[in-house]
């Protein structure tokens, strides 16, 4: 990866040569993660695709080449129009090639490009801001795109017919001041690019009812590892606001990518397809809380209403449920109080217990290995002090689900059974509560294979949060289980839009290209399959439906491809491992007999 430049090496001259220039920076995606599973090849693909293909493409736009490493590139340009034009080019050519050693694996770039002054040193390399600009702009673009400062897109004009997306002013790390920026993706005509970009989807609809999404708080707290207060805060609002059946909300999934980004109302109104934006920040001082929230109408950026809440950190409670009543109300003027006390949550006995479960949900987003058993540890302790709090039996339930699901479990059976049992005392403790209901429901239908009582807790979990898009998504997972795939289908259609950038997108896409695949109809389930591959390529569900859809097609090569993808990444996986989830039914007698057809031993 090329890091920014701070300074020249210290034996340089006095006088240093300065030029404005363009400067593209260029990243190979996920090339550590590359690596660790094929060092050789994947070291001897990129030099070859930046060898073979992309130095041509830089010398006859008249680039100049500073320095390679591994697995990126700076390179000059005495153009940011050419800069640009260079930029699509490389991309488009990526799109089209195939290293032989990889096989099915491809490269993607990320590229950033800027305008700036720069210092030139003795060594030939480049320093200064405009060097540090356009690293940070490669490092937040998304895979296969082009991310570019204002700078470079006030030169464009009259000169480029590429659409670019105006994402407005944000601040990049270690830069204090924002900047403006615009991202591009190069689409090949008459083809589908592979790599899913939630954020490449047309403008959403706004929905017929009032809509609105909730920003992460700014934690603004000389502890800055307090960011999983601010976080837990606006769960609990997202949460709250859910419930009231004549308001859309958009999941935190897909809020959360706009953590410390400064965009205006009207992008993030329009990516995320909602009315309203709430934003606000937080602060603690010893005992002392305040927490202030502001709600705007995104397409005209009107400030609608603003408040600020005091309190001590006893009463984060009353405090979150005086925002939640506020903003209902502004959103609803003829809101009836009745609804507000219906929505209200009993907090646990022992205020410790939130502050751990607040930092046991922080670990498990994480989603690593060892976060996920950090998170299970905190979980264990809490629900040992607070025995009454349904909330930790809940992600404790979800959290052995994951666990084992990744295979990571050392003994799938007994922690099988402690999910279990996690679950039904959640419930036992909390049925009231949309959260606990759909984390416990998929630990009672994926560990105990209970189909019915997980159908039955997800519908309720959907009744008391219309808005929940983990509850669609668990929802289609456990009925695809229970061989009713066209109820499934619109249920994961359901989820993406609430959540369009969900941390957690693998799982609707595979769920949906699983759930086509069971109904028959292959080559749209190999499409989401393919996006769901190209999401998170360790996701093992969405090699299976990918598999089996190609099997039906009469795609051996390819779909023998996918079970070598699928092999290398879960080795012991047969037939029967999941065999045992699914009710007897055409869809899974459909899905199952494809994934033997395509050769996987039963």
């Amino acid at each position: 990866m090329v890091g920014t430049q701070t300074a020249p090496p210290a034996n340089v001259s006095e006088r240093l040569a300065r030029r404005l220039t363009a400067i593209l920076v260029a990243d190979v995606v996920g090339s550590t993660r590359m690596m660790e599973q094929d060092e050789v090849g994947t070291l001897a693909a990129m030099h070859a695709f930046m060898t073979e293909v992309a130095a041509s493409v830089v010398a006859n736009h008249w680039g100049n080449v500073i320095k390679t490493t591994g697995d990126g590139a700076l390179v000059e340009f005495s153009s940011p129009v050419e800069a640009v034009i260079c930029a699509f080019e490389v991309q488009r050519r990526l799109s089209d090639w195939v290293s032989p050693k990889l096989g099915a694996r491809h490269l993607s770039l990320r590229i950033g490009i800027n305008l700036g002054d720069v210092v030139c040193g003795p060594d030939g390399d480049l320093y200064g801001d405009g060097v540090n600009v356009a690293v940070r702009l490669q490092q937040i673009a998304e895979p296969g795109s082009i991310c570019i400062s204002a700078k470079v897109f006030d030169e464009l004009h009259g000169s480029l017919t590429k659409r670019f997306e105006d994402r407005g002013e944000q601040f990049l790390k270690n830069l204090a001041r924002p900047i403006h920026i615009y991202v591009a993706r190069e689409v090949v005509p008459g083809r589908q690019a592979l790599t899913y970009d939630a954020r490449a989807f047309p403008l959403l609809k706004l929905p017929d009812k009032p809509s609105i999404a909730v920003l992460p708080f700014r934690n603004m707290s000389e502890d800055k590892d307090a960011d999983y207060l601010a976080d837990g805060i606006v769960e609990d609002i997202l949460t709250a606001l859910g419930r009231f059946k004549w308001l859309f909300v958009s999941a935190r999934g897909s809020t959360f990518i706009y953590k410390g980004q400064t965009l205006s109302p009207k992008v993030v109104g329009a990516e995320l397809g909602v009315r309203y934006l709430l934003d606000g920040s937080i602060r603690r001082f010893g005992d002392r809380m305040r927490i202030t929230g502001r709600l705007v109408e995104a397409e005209r950026g009107t400030q609608i209403w603003a408040d600020r809440y005091d309190g001590t950190v006893e009463d984060i409670f009353e405090l979150q449920d005086r925002i939640t009543e506020s903003v209902a109300g502004a959103v609803e003027p003829r809101l009836r109080y009745a609804e507000i006390e219906r929505v209200r949550r009993t907090p646990p006995e022992k205020l410790s217990s939130y502050d751990q479960f607040l930092r046991a949900l922080a670990c498990f987003y994480g989603g690593t290995r060892e976060e996920v058993e950090q998170a299970l540890q905190l979980l264990e302790e809490t629900t040992r002090n607070d025995p009454g709090y349904a909330q930790p039996y809940a992600l404790k339930a979800w959290c052995y689900v994951y666990y084992i699901a990744q295979g990571w479990s050392r003994d799938p059976a007994t922690d099988g059974t402690l999910g279990i049992k996690a679950a039904r005392a959640a419930i036992e403790r909390e049925r009231e509560d949309p959260t606990v209901l759909w984390m416990s429901a998929q630990a009672i239908g994926y560990l105990a294979h209970d189909i019915d009582t997980a159908l039955f807790l997800l519908d309720r979990a959907l009744v008391l949060n219309p808005s929940s898009a983990p509850a669609y998504t668990m929802s289609g997972w456990v009925r695809c289980w229970a061989g009713r795939p066209h109820e499934a289908i619109p249920h994961f259609h359901c989820a993406m839009r609430l959540s369009p950038f969900d941390r957690t997108m693998v799982a609707m896409l595979s769920g949906l290209a699983l759930a086509l695949c069971m109904d028959g109809k292959y080559e749209e389930s190999i499409e989401w399959a393919q996006r769901a591959v190209n999401e998170q390529e360790n996701w093992t569900a969405s090699y299976r439906p990918l598999i089996s859809s190609l099997a039906h097609l009469g795609r051996m090569d390819e779909a023998r491809c996918g079970i070598e993808q699928l092999l290398a990444r879960d080795p012991d996986y047969r037939v029967s491992s999941v065999r045992s989830l699914y009710r007897p039914s055409p869809g899974a007698d459909r899905y199952l007999q494809g994934l033997i057809k395509a050769g996987l031993l039963e």
